[in-house]
């Protein structure tokens, strides 16, 4: 789930759809209009999921569509050889994640604790150990 935004009202720090991937802005950079165009935003991004660097330039006017992010807690249940089995707190739901790529946040993933997880365009992350 997105919604469209206008390009000249993203921030550093937000997140934003490239290339149907969801991104976080590191750096953001606005043009003046010139004498013949608009004014432009050179916007670069990370990626949530995959850490790529990815950066698009578009009029400020421009609408890009920004993820809906579901901010949830969850426990874990199992750590399974290729990834975690997580239950959410409220609807008591069960599924399974891949590994955080952190070597601290997965070090201290046991059955047990409890965590906080992103849920982005249908696929999820965990953020943090509570």
């Amino acid at each position: 789930m997105s919604k469209p935004v206008d390009v000249g009202s993203l921030k550093t720090g937000s997140y934003v759809i490239v290339d149907d991937e969801p991104c976080r802005i590191v750096d953001l950079t606005k043009s003046k209009p010139g004498k013949h165009g608009a004014a432009k935003a050179r916007v670069v991004t990370i990626g949530v999921f995959d850490g790529v660097k990815r950066s698009f330039v578009k009029p400020v006017d421009a609408k890009v569509d920004v993820p809906l992010i579901e901010k949830k807690t969850g426990q874990v249940i199992a750590t399974l050889p290729n990834s975690v089995q997580i239950m959410d707190l409220e609807s008591y739901e069960v599924f399974e994640t891949p590994f955080p790529e952190d070597e601290e946040l997965r070090s201290r993933l046991n059955a047990g604790a409890e965590v906080e997880y992103w849920r982005i365009l249908g696929r999820t992350k965990i953020m943090r150990i509570k």
